[in-house]
């Protein structure tokens, strides 16, 4: 099994040289991403066959004097929507796409709006760094950088091409609700349940209402708020 890189590592990485900013969202989650398949409409976007006669010319040339060696390309500020099938179905026009990894939030599988793409072509990948650079995409000013071969992390494409399916929110929660407390966190929870019982208890007699709650599941665990955590067990 491969080793995965950490997140942290990965943002220090591209941090470090210079491949993302602030301005990237790098830390923030795509909160509008769904299961659903994305509705960003790569075939509206402009085409270079269509724009740019020159920029033509200069990938008909790079492919006619291949280098022999690939580039890799870090893309930052990627708009909602543009995920990895829509990046190589984009991509494409230039050249020959051969890894993309658009990184993503581990628990959530959201898009964290940077990525990387790597062509077959080195001189392709320049010339695509070139053109795409501040390109406004669905109201983001993309950020392409070309990344030198030296600075490219062994462990970058750890992940690459893969598809994700994002977690449902109540997925997530009933999984943090289910997870194993140690004794410190059912202490923790016990004091604020026995907290808000006497508070509602306060409130009805304020009302005239003599409630017992020697009932309730709290009392009847015996968590009081002078339990040490020590005394507790882990629960499931």
């Amino acid at each position: 099994m491969e080793n995965e890189i950490s997140e942290d590592e990965e943002e220090e990485e591209t941090h470090l040289h210079g491949f993302s900013t602030d301005e990237d969202s790098s830390d923030e989650d795509d909160d509008d991403m769904d299961a659903e398949p994305s509705a960003f409409d790569v075939a509206k976007l402009p085409t270079i066959d269509k724009d740019d006669t020159t920029v033509k010319k200069k990938l008909e040339k790079a492919k006619r004097n291949p280098t022999g060696e690939r580039g890799v390309l870090f893309l930052g500020r990627i708009p909602h929507g543009f995920y990895e099938e829509q990046m190589k179905a984009y991509f494409s026009q230039f050249g020959d796409v051969t890894r993309i990894r658009l990184s993503r939030n581990k628990k959530t599988g959201k898009s964290k709006h940077y990525g990387f793409v790597e062509f077959d072509s080195a001189s392709v990948a320049k010339i695509v760094a070139d053109t795409m650079d501040n390109y406004l995409m669905n109201g983001h000013i993309m950020q392409c950088k070309l990344i030198p071969k030296d600075k490219v992390h062994p462990q970058l494409w750890v992940g690459a091409n893969r598809k994700w399916r994002t977690v449902p929110p109540e997925q997530l929660t009933r999984a943090s609700h289910n997870k194993k407390r140690d004794g410190d966190e059912q202490y923790a929870a016990s004091r604020r349940l026995i907290k808000r019982q006497n508070q509602r208890k306060r409130k009805l007699e304020e009302l005239g209402i003599n409630y017992d709650f020697e009932g309730a599941g709290y009392v009847r665990l015996n968590f009081t708020l002078d339990i040490p955590p020590s005394d507790l067990p882990s629960v499931e």
